[in-house]
């Protein structure tokens, strides 16, 4: 039996911190159709939110999103939040210097899901939107260097997985010999790049691996033009940079790792402001 009845104003800052985490990017507007509370209660419940710590406001994408604090909230905080939380900045400083698109990618079943990208931020984005862009393990960029960076037992697993796909992009006839040679060739070169014969043929991508020791935690992509861009100055104008920028961001979930084992709510990362 209870003491006392609830207390209505937890209630309701639970209820919406409950459904932006079920959402990449959210709107008042989209809070007020999905738990009904009336718009003034949600942009109140938010603003106190951001001062706690568990909620941001990307003015980017028009939305708000959760930070990697709402682990504090449970025994411990892994996965792609955390990642994306790492990656915002570098990867928006990375398309401010080169003004290619960057995507961030993480595993999904036997394919790999873009969960952030700055097209907002480039001027010569070869896409419009690439946000839950499903993208296949053997033909794209992001996609292929998750899957020659993975561990081998990971890898045998997710082949097994494709091995039952219907779909002729993710399960040529010769499916073990291609994984083999795709993942020979990416580890010699250090990154990925998108099969050419995949549609839209006049953009490519290269992609690196976001790592935790042996684990792939995510894969940074950038998208560019072909015609912009010759291929023997990838590896130098792109994949440089990339892979760069993909140190500092392991370096930053590092820090965010030491600070949540250090001290609940206290912040450790030296990230570039966005």
């Amino acid at each position: 039996m209870r003491s006392f009845p609830p207390v209505q104003s937890v209630q309701r800052a639970l209820r919406l911190l409950s459904e932006l985490n079920k959402q990449r990017v959210t709107t008042v507007g989209d809070l007020h159709q999905r738990i009904g509370l009336p718009k003034p209660t949600i942009v109140r419940l938010l603003e106190t939110l951001i001062e706690a710590g568990y909620v941001s406001s990307d003015r980017r994408l028009g939305g708000y999103q959760v930070t990697s604090q709402v682990a504090m909230l449970s025994c411990g905080f892994h996965g792609s939040p955390m990642v994306i939380e790492a990656a915002r900045p570098w990867a928006i400083n990375l398309t401010r210097e080169l003004k290619w698109p960057a995507s961030l990618a993480v595993l999904s079943g036997d394919a790999v899901t873009v969960s952030f990208s700055t097209i907002p931020d480039s001027p010569v984005s070869p896409f419009h939107a690439t946000i839950n862009m499903r993208l296949s393990l053997i033909s794209r960029g992001l996609g292929r260097a998750y899957l020659a960076f993975c561990p081998r037992t990971e890898r045998e697993l997710l082949i097994r997985m494709l091995a039952s796909s219907s779909d002729p992009e993710d399960h040529p006839d010769d499916l073990d010999e291609v994984v083999r040679h795709l993942v020979r060739s990416v580890r010699s070169r250090g990154f990925a790049e998108r099969d050419p014969k995949v549609e839209p043929k006049s953009s490519s991508t290269v992609a690196v691996p976001i790592m935790a020791g042996k684990r792939v935690l995510a894969t940074f992509g950038l998208t560019y033009f072909r015609s912009a861009v010759q291929p023997m100055a990838v590896r130098e104008q792109l994949v440089r940079p990339l892979q760069a920028a993909a140190r500092q961001i392991e370096a930053s979930i590092e820090k965010m790792h030491a600070a949540e084992a250090g001290a609940a709510g206290r912040g450790g990362s030296a990230l570039p402001s966005s």
